[in-house]
């Protein structure tokens, strides 16, 4: 069985693979501890939700990708993945507007 702390580190190496970055790159754009994030990606720590909201914001993708044994669709592409982040993060109203707006749209075809 695959730990948490396991899912972050395999993740967060992922995406640094994806965008082309080292761990140095991270940390200096984000202000990160080199040590600290040298045990995030090697499984021995696990970051705060602060640091993962960080680095989910730092790689454009929703903190699901990061915490969640899932690997991503690459169906999406960054706006695609940009928007179903901001509707995630909207408000109620907001969400019932989006959701109206589709039902809507599904009605004209």
């Amino acid at each position: 069985m695959t730990t948490n702390k396991e899912v972050m580190a395999r993740n967060i190496l992922y995406y640094m693979n994806k965008k082309g970055v080292n761990a140095t790159d991270v940390c200096n754009a984000l202000g990160f501890k080199h040590n600290t994030f040298s045990d995030w990606v090697n499984a021995k720590t696990y970051p705060r939700i602060d640091a993962i909201e960080m680095m989910a914001n730092y790689f454009h993708i929703s903190k699901a990708f990061l915490v969640e044994d899932i690997m991503p669709v690459e169906i999406f592409t960054q706006e695609e993945q940009r928007l179903i982040l901001e509707y995630r993060n909207a408000d109620a109203t907001t969400q019932e507007m989006v959701r109206r707006m589709l039902a809507y749209k599904d009605g004209m075809q």
